[in-house]
């Protein structure tokens, strides 16, 4: 008992001593520890060998503390600005978000948040409830603004950005009230930029139009977040959240957050949003044709191209600003069904080079209106051409 006793000491002085190393580095120290054959009331003397520098550390974490001092500050100066809308239906209420764009009391959400309804509920962070008026909608983009009259010291207007400047990996916040939790929080990155949906919007000839300049995020989204902001870390709207793409869904069909959310690009929103206050819609500017999202190296080969790059012209709408400028759609079939060949591929619009459709999409959307010319640079077989071609209005 008495050595287990003075082994104990032992190490206990052991571990004292290291802990007093790594603040006196690098000079002899002397220090008490207990000899075995000793009692423990009789130290000895001993001479502990110097300790090396510690290797110097590398910081590959961000500050943590000021990230969360961001954040909370994002929250505080952002939250009081995002609303909850409730549609008041016989069958219950729906839920979405929204936020206040102006001192004026318009409210910006998306259109299927009150699709079809005019009845709706806008409950304000400070526990204010109050009926709003639906006064601009666009199926094109899934836009809709609605007025509300409330005392001016209610409106806290968010400020709008710029996304055009986005970059893939960059933090983003989304507030909103998923499956009812009014004022969530969620952060995640910008996973994608420059995607695109289906519009809400008939084409002629059936389908529906495309929905341009998406921003793709796994910032948790759900149902509820829709029409809430999605924002940088300067607490900017960059973004509308829209939508979720999942194979997950809860007991009663709701779709859940699988990491991949798109919201529409806050440029392409302060394009819309003004007409949508003044006139109640936004006329998009029109091109008139189908084409490839993008083409893989099977589709380059079945329609003999000399790229996989452009965007591939499928076909071209009779009467449309396309077929009026001369554009060509694919005619002759290929071993793909429904893919003919013999299409223009479109390599640049007004000099900006085309790798994908969403190119051209999001560059019209962003920078033209209806009645504007633009460049078209083509492959026509092997042969390069330049065509003027005059938007339309989407019809």
């Amino acid at each position: 008992m008495r050595n287990t006793y003075n082994l104990l000491i032992l190490y206990s002085f052991l571990t004292l001593s290291i802990l007093s190393c790594q603040f006196m580095v690098g000079q002899p120290q002397q220090i008490l520890a207990s000899d075995p054959t000793e009692s423990p009331t009789q130290p000895v003397l001993m001479e502990s060998t110097p300790t090396p520098p510690l290797a110097p550390s590398v910081v590959i974490a961000p500050d943590l503390v000021s990230m969360e001092e961001t954040l909370v500050s994002i929250y505080e100066r952002v939250n009081p600005g995002v609303v909850a809308i409730r549609v008041l239906t016989a069958s219950g209420p729906g839920l979405g978000s929204g936020f206040v764009i102006d001192n004026d009391g318009h409210i910006l959400t998306n259109y299927h948040v009150i699709e079809g309804n005019t009845d709706l509920e806008i409950d304000f962070p400070s526990g204010i409830k109050i009926r709003g008026e639906v006064v601009g909608t666009d199926t094109d983009s899934d836009l809709a603004v609605i007025k509300v009259e409330v005392p001016p010291e209610e409106l806290h207007p968010l400020t709008l950005g710029d996304s055009a400047g986005i970059h893939v990996g960059q933090t983003v916040v989304a507030i909103g009230n998923p499956f009812g939790l009014s004022g969530t929080m969620t952060v995640g990155i910008i996973s994608a930029s420059g995607r695109t949906l289906q519009s809400m919007r008939e084409a002629p000839g059936g389908g529906l139009f495309t929905a341009g300049d998406i921003i793709q995020t796994d910032a948790a989204i759900n149902p509820g977040n829709s029409g809430g902001p999605l924002l940088d870390l300067n607490g900017v709207v960059i973004g509308v959240n829209r939508a979720i793409r999942t194979f997950n869904f809860t007991t009663g069909e709701e779709p859940l957050n699988s990491g991949v959310g798109f919201a529409i690009a806050i440029n392409l929103v302060k394009r819309v949003t003004p007409d949508l206050i003044k006139q109640g819609y936004y006329d998009y500017p029109y091109i008139g044709i189908s084409s490839l999202d993008e083409i893989n190296l099977q589709e380059q080969e079945a329609l003999r191209l000399s790229r996989a790059t452009g965007a591939y012209v499928t076909s071209v709408t009779p009467g449309s600003p396309a077929e009026k400028a001369g554009l060509r759609g694919g005619s002759r079939p290929t071993n793909i069904p429904d893919l003919n060949a013999g299409g223009d591929l479109i390599i640049a619009i007004d000099g900006q080079p085309v790798m994908v459709f969403n190119d051209v999409l999001s560059y019209i959307l962003n920078n033209k209106s209806p009645g504007d010319t633009v460049l078209l640079t083509v492959l026509r077989g092997e042969n390069e051409m330049e065509l003027d071609l005059t938007l339309g209005k989407r019809p």
